[in-house]
């Protein structure tokens, strides 16, 4: 999953025009923001708040004097607070940072139509991502998924006009599989200084990474069946294909 300190500096933040309690103002002066009330069970309100960089829940007592800050479980065991903070804060804010991805400029692999949408960041000269585009491979070809890939240039010298000679290529797609395929050795018309258009799209996926806290490619970002960002950065593991990808085809 994708670290939800991240998720909580990508959002917006407010405080509620509905007058606080006395009680929630006093805990609202240690450096909680207060973002949103909501109903809590026992006739208590609640109020989503966040904390250094992470998500709390307050209750607010029946006769409103008294506020508890912290987690909330039920007569099962199950923690109602960490239900509300996904629910309300984290996964809003997945879907946001997704928004962002689906409007950068991405190379598409795969077909269209495929159910399940993958995005990746990577360099033209990062072999974990070479590894990743095979591993893949058969999910791709099999039309299971299509892989979205947003290029950066951050390993060597040469990563950033070995990106912007693909992205400026008469076909980016094929260019960067062929390129991908080869292990690298493919032949590039490599510009000397990188034209404007092409330097933007890198800086603006460099920007969208590093809001995203990924300082590693491949960098590699989907929903679950949640629909809940998850994030992997650097190559992933057979057990992190499996729940990313399911069974190969």
């Amino acid at each position: 999953m994708i670290k939800r300190t991240l998720l909580i500096g990508l959002i917006p933040w407010w405080v509620s025009a509905q007058e606080l309690p006395e009680a929630v103002k006093a805990i609202e002066k240690q450096g909680i923001t207060i973002v949103k009330p909501f109903d809590a069970p026992g006739g208590m309100k609640g109020y989503l708040g966040k904390y250094q960089d992470m998500g709390v829940t307050i209750y607010v007592t029946p006769d409103g004097k008294h506020a508890i800050s912290g987690y909330m479980y039920d007569d099962k065991g199950a923690n109602l607070s960490e239900q509300i903070i996904q629910k309300e804060i984290y996964a809003p804010a997945g879907r946001e940072i997704w928004q962002r991805m689906e409007n950068a400029r991405w190379i598409l692999d795969g077909e269209k139509t495929a159910p399940t949408v993958i995005y990746v960041f990577a360099d033209p000269f990062c072999p974990y991502c070479k590894q990743f585009w095979k591993q893949v491979r058969p999910w791709v070809e099999s039309g299971k998924i299509q892989l979205r890939t947003l290029l950066v240039g951050v390993i060597k010298p040469e990563s950033p006009s070995t990106a912007a000679a693909i992205l400026s290529a008469d076909d980016p797609a094929k260019t960067w599989h062929d390129y991908e395929h080869s292990a690298g050795k493919l032949t590039l018309n490599v510009p000397k200084s990188i034209p404007p258009a092409q330097m933007n799209v890198l800086n603006e996926n460099q920007k969208l990474m590093d809001d995203l806290g990924a300082n590693a490619t491949p960098a590699i970002y989907y929903m679950n069946s949640e629909k809940e960002l998850q994030q992997i950065v650097g190559l992933p593991d057979s057990a992190q294909l499996k729940a990313m990808l399911g069974e190969k085809p």
